[in-house]
């Protein structure tokens, strides 16, 4: 079975970071945001099972968020949080777009029962596994296919590698992959991003796929499908710009 996977868009960092761990610690996958600008960044390039979404928030506020989302036609459940806890308040959000209400504070049982709750399916319902070129992400093992051939990969290494697929050929930044990857609190080095991206090239050729994740230097990575051997130079693809590694590398964190 899939891992459900939440969006948590929530500024305050302390509760943030203690959430995702809750959330994850629950067994759900979890990304997180910092703001709404950003939320709606990640709402627009990934696909979530739920949205848990803070009202009050820089740059863009929750209820935009979601008058936008709903806008856009996507009816992902969302959950609000907010100190807001009047009637009035209340109906504004549902209103807007939203399946339920939290306000704070609240405890993590009733956070959990109220997830269990939005991310229920129906029976038998299936969702596209990500995939990209020849290559695909196994949710359930936790590892990247590619034909009959497979290779787990370390959580660490699956959260970027899904990231990447969600991204595609378009550019993925090292800023973008610190905070889906290890999060906004984490010390972590982009050597350490590096040495993963390296663990990933690795793990594609193993298992037989001729997808390539191209470094885009001083900004970032993404994907490539190169072109059948038997088709002409020029129809293909051009490549990135090759990777150059940090001088000291680190261990992977994840």
């Amino acid at each position: 079975m899939r891992d459900v996977r939440l969006l948590l868009a929530e500024d305050e960092e302390e509760l943030s970071h203690a959430l995702v761990a809750i959330l994850r610690h629950a067994g759900y996958e979890v990304a997180a945001s910092p703001d709404g600008e950003d939320a709606l960044y990640q709402l627009r390039r990934g696909d979530f099972d739920l949205v848990i979404l803070d009202i009050m928030m820089p740059k863009v506020d929750g209820l935009a968020v979601l008058r936008e989302l709903r806008a856009a036609g996507n009816d992902v459940p969302v959950l609000i949080l907010t100190a807001r806890s009047g009637v009035d308040d209340r109906v504004c959000g549902l209103d807007a777009g939203a399946n339920d209400y939290l306000g704070k504070p609240f405890s993590a049982k009733e956070l959990l029962a109220r997830t269990r709750a939005l991310t229920r399916t129906s029976p038998g319902a299936v969702r596209p596994r990500p995939s990209f070129g020849d290559m695909w992400l196994d949710e359930a093992a936790h590892a990247v296919a590619c034909g009959a051939g497979s290779v787990d990969l370390t959580a660490t290494e699956y959260r970027l590698m899904q990231l990447l697929v969600e991204h595609g050929s378009d550019r993925t930044t090292v800023d973008q992959i610190m905070r889906r990857v290890w999060g906004d609190l984490a010390d972590v080095e982009q050597g350490v991003v590096w040495v993963n991206v390296s663990n990933l090239r690795k793990k594609l050729r193993l298992v037989g796929s001729r997808v390539t994740i191209s470094s885009l230097r001083g900004v970032g990575y993404r994907l490539e499908m190169p072109a059948p051997p038997d088709e002409p130079a020029s129809d293909r693809p051009a490549s990135g710009v090759p990777d150059v590694g940090p001088a000291g590398r680190g261990a992977d964190r994840g």
